[in-house]
């Protein structure tokens, strides 16, 4: 009987250390390829013995259904069929392994982690996405593809030694199957949950550093996407991940930290429900927010990064000008968010994409379309991408330009019409809009700086590199570079036709951008990587370098402040037209959250006890400092506030 249970548990004994030697080998390829990240040797062994672990967990649940089936088939008799089906089963679950960790190193390279829920994300955009791979990721797509077929097809020959389909039927008794079943049953569900204690193993309980890259790897990236795609729609569930806090006391400080008096607050459904009188008291003007793609503070000479955006620069000598400006995220969804809604991110999806905020969400175009605004959206690429067209239709916009309305694009890239196109049929939009005597508000959402960088021939002259900075840029980073140039001539030229327009007199102008191009470094937050420009133009407020901390989420309510439109909101940020505004922003980094008051920093991460650092602007590096306690607390409301202001429908535009 021993023999023979022992033949059975056979196939699931090897394939299991198959699996974990092939995850061994990536997580060693890959540490070694990041060894400058890890500070002592003791952490690069921990990474090993934190991922052995998750990797127990994983290959726990990949083959604990066909491990608990196993034995029954084997004394049935389908024992050859279903040998078959096993031999299929195992190959798809190698492939998958393999393929996840073959993905891996250009992910990292991209966003400074293992795939993720953006992984995820893009897959719902299959026309998108296979362009972008095609026309700036081709080799890499073809080294994953060689190197999963190669190993493939020499896995499947192993197979046949592993699991012999053609042996005769063998004689299985059914106690050597209880047997069987009993021991993967147990070994397994025990690799699968990780500990005996009460809850299961989870990422937070094998994170043991401070670079978020350090403890990506300590996952598998198979592992890290289902845990990402578990999170997907568990919203509720993302104001418990910092810890818990009394709702009662979570609206209190949201309140006290907008600035408002506590009597402003009056609503008894929508706590955070305020109205606000706008500074500027004449005619009520027009807006028009342009958002870039992917413009970092990092490639703006005039905040202290490269010489690519003059255009940037010059509307930074002409408008209001914010010099400390930071993105709350770093997905375009996440900047529309902060920019549209005014929303505080949260580690959840941002509200673009679900559900209970498809109708009826609050927005600044909803609101304004209360006040008689005509409000339009336009963007050169597909609309429906990461669900923009479907948010903004059912809150407030009501005139959707994309793609199919540019006439005559010029130029088409892999993520639609370039910027010029854009632009030019703006111009054409803003003209009609301004023809038609209603006050607007027209979105403008820029997409030529995006992967794969595609801009029209000819119209760019790359900037000069030194030596030293050229060994410090690849390929790919350089055809980055041409991107944001061409965007910053396309914009700056849409800006210089735009002032000889009739409707440039009454409109105020926003450029902003959604993040910066990648995220990423060994601070558990990279504070460098959302400081992002943002300036104002044409607004009553004369030219003005601020200095201030500020958010995206404070752009809106200080937009509608300088249009001369009543704030009658629940958006948190700050009318930044009140001097007595303080410099604050928030930031979600994956699962990690930062709280910026000036140069202090509260960072909040799962089940872990918050820590406080210190930003040095100039040297754009976070230094330990001793725990605020006051400050832990304030981020902590503000972390959560989002999770429950959409689980309980706190954020409405419509109000009683």
């Amino acid at each position: 009987m021993f023999k023979a249970t022992l033949n059975l548990l056979r196939p699931f004994v090897l394939f299991f250390l198959l699996l974990m030697l092939t995850l061994f080998i990536s997580r060693l390829g890959l540490g070694l390829w990041q060894m400058q990240r890890f500070d002592t040797f003791n952490s690069f062994l921990t990474l090993f013995l934190n991922g052995f672990r998750i990797d127990l967990s994983a290959l726990g649940y990949l083959l604990i259904l066909p491990a608990i089936v196993h034995p029954w088939f084997m004394i049935s008799g389908y024992q050859k069929i279903w040998l078959k089906v096993l031999k299929v089963l195992f190959f798809f679950i190698f492939i998958s392994v393999l393929f996840f960790e073959l993905a891996t190193p250009a992910f990292i390279h991209e966003y400074g982690f293992r795939p993720n829920r953006l992984f995820i994300e893009y897959l719902a955009y299959p026309n998108e996405v296979m362009k972008m791979l095609f026309n700036g990721h081709l080799f890499t797509l073809v080294m994953v593809l060689t190197l999963i077929l190669i190993p493939g097809k020499l896995f499947w020959h192993l197979l046949a030694k592993l699991i012999n389909t053609n042996q005769p039927r063998r004689s299985v008794s059914f106690k050597s199957a209880t047997l069987s079943f009993v021991t993967l049953f147990v070994v397994l569900v025990l690799c699968a949950r990780g500990t005996v204690g009460h809850r299961p193993i989870n990422p937070s309980l094998v994170y043991f550093s401070t670079d978020p890259l350090i403890n990506s790897l300590t996952l598998n990236s198979i592992y890290s996407v289902a845990h990402a795609y578990k999170q997907l729609g568990n919203e509720k569930n993302a104001s418990k991940l910092y810890g818990e806090m009394a709702t009662e006391k979570v609206i209190a400080i949201v309140q006290q930290e907008t600035g408002l008096a506590p009597q402003a607050f009056t609503h008894l459904i929508q706590p955070s429900l305020a109205s606000r009188a706008p500074t500027y008291q004449g005619k009520a003007k027009n807006l028009v927010i342009i958002l870039e793609e992917s413009l970092g503070a990092q490639f703006v000479s005039s905040l202290g990064g490269l010489p690519l955006s003059p255009e940037i620069n010059k509307l930074n000598n002409e408008g209001w000008a914010f010099k400390n400006l930071y993105a709350t995220g770093t997905r375009s969804v996440r900047g529309i968010e902060a920019v549209i809604t005014g929303f505080t991110p949260t580690p959840a999806r941002a509200v673009v994409k679900l559900d209970k905020s498809q109708h009826g969400f609050f927005t600044i175009a909803s609101l304004l379309a209360k006040h008689n605004y005509t409000t339009q959206f336009i963007y050169g690429g597909e609309s429906h991408f990461d669900n923009m067209k479907s948010f903004f239709l059912g809150n407030g916009f009501s005139d959707i330009v994309d793609f199919n309305d540019i006439q005559n694009p010029a130029f088409i890239g892999s993520w639609g019409a370039s910027d010029e196109d854009l632009f030019k049929q703006a111009n054409i939009e803003l003209t009609k809009l301004n023809n038609s005597d209603k006050p607007f508000f027209s979105f403008i959402f820029s997409s030529s700086n995006h992967d794969p960088f595609e801009i029209p021939p000819g119209v760019i002259t790359p900037i000069e590199y030194t030596a030293e900075q050229l060994s410090q840029y690849d390929e790919k980073e350089l055809l980055r570079h041409k991107a944001i140039q061409y965007a910053d001539y396309a914009l700056g030229k849409f800006i210089t036709k735009a002032k000889q327009q009739p409707y440039w007199q009454d409109t105020i102008f926003l450029v902003v951008a959604d993040h910066d191009a990648r995220a990423f470094g060994s601070d558990l937050v990279p504070i460098k990587n959302f400081h992002i420009p943002g300036v104002i133009l044409n607004s009553s407020k004369q030219q003005f370098s601020d200095e201030r901390v500020v958010s995206q989420i404070d752009l809106a309510p200080t937009l509608l402040s300088l249009m001369g439109v009543t704030n009658h909101s629940p958006m948190l940020g700050h009318d930044l037209t009140k001097p007595e505004s303080s410099g604050r922003a928030m930031m979600q980094y994956a699962e990690n959250f930062a709280y910026m008051e000036d140069d202090e920093v509260t960072i909040l991460q799962p089940q872990k006890d918050p820590l406080n650092f210190s930003y040095d602007f100039d040297e754009k590096k976070l230094s330990p400092t001793k725990l605020n306690q006051s400050l832990s607390e304030v981020a902590l409301a503000h972390a959560l506030w989002g999770s429950l202001a959409y689980e309980h429908e706190w954020y409405a535009s419509e109000y009683d």
